[in-house]
């Protein structure tokens, strides 16, 4: 059995990482390579994390592309080889004309979820402007959505399986930033990064919108370090880069805007 309660200790999905922890050690009793379901950004970092405690378990995370967010996790047992090929994923087109009622990530979303699927089954979706998108999803879920899923908006659609070599990924757009800062404290960082007033970030992190990591941090004086990656709900990411200390003792901060 694994240590469940020195595992979860201060976990956010706690009761995720508890199904997840049943899958391993099913992973381990049975010398499969179980599945989960597609993960969050956030609950992928925490699960990694808990796992490289564990010698006893190897993980493989995919979700059909290789800078997709929402991924699935093998895990099997760390005697056992694993690749990107043992994770089930899916990819749908939605087709259709979106010329004269333009659908946003949320209406797709939505329109997937009201076909009776739950957001654990449906990974990235990618949005191709007024053509429709593209979904990924766990494979046992594309007949149902071809059956089911028929309109998004007030556009009829049509959903086809694709290859995942087919999926129309766009490089996301960056920005390169330089500030020069009295401290590394996040709300200083992060307000510098985004463009907007400190008291303004600062609010926003007392109001748990912000992640560090992937990990929900609600105090301003957090001190980022070279690596992290800021993300804030609706405004997109901020990878930390270089951090050199100048002549007069603060810090010049090299910045990489995901927008």
């Amino acid at each position: 059995m694994l240590p469940r309660e020195a595992l979860l200790k201060h976990t956010e999905n706690r009761e995720k990482l508890t199904r997840i922890l049943d899958q391993a050690e099913q992973a381990i009793r049975t010398w499969e390579v179980i599945l989960t379901d597609f993960l969050s950004p956030p609950e992928l970092v925490e699960a990694q994390t808990i796992f490289k405690q564990l010698t006893e378990v190897h993980l493989l995370a995919w979700g059909g592309y290789p800078q997709a967010e929402r991924q699935r996790l093998a895990i099997t047992r760390a005697e056992l080889p694993l690749d990107s090929s043992q994770v089930s994923v899916a990819a749908l087109d939605i087709a259709g004309n979106f010329l004269f009622d333009p659908a946003s990530h949320r209406d797709f979303l939505g329109a997937i979820l009201g076909a009776g699927i739950v957001r654990e089954k449906v990974g990235d979706l990618i949005v191709l402007g007024e053509r429709g998108a593209q979904a990924i999803v766990v494979p046992e879920m594309v007949e149902f959505l071809a059956i089911n899923l028929t309109q998004v908006r007030s556009a009829p659609v049509k959903v086809t399986s694709i290859d995942l070599s087919d999926l129309k990924i766009r490089e996301p757009k960056k920005k390169e930033i330089t500030t020069v800062e009295a401290s590394l404290r996040l709300d200083a960082v992060a307000s510098a990064g985004f463009g907007m007033s400190r008291s303004k970030m600062a609010d926003l992190i007392t109001s748990s919108d912000v992640r560090v990591n992937w990990k929900e941090i609600t105090q301003a004086s957090y001190s980022v370090k070279s690596g992290d990656l800021i993300a804030i709900r609706g405004k997109g990411r901020l990878q930390v880069g270089d951090i050199a200390i100048t002549k007069k003792q603060r810090y010049r901060v090299q910045l990489t805007k995901f927008v």
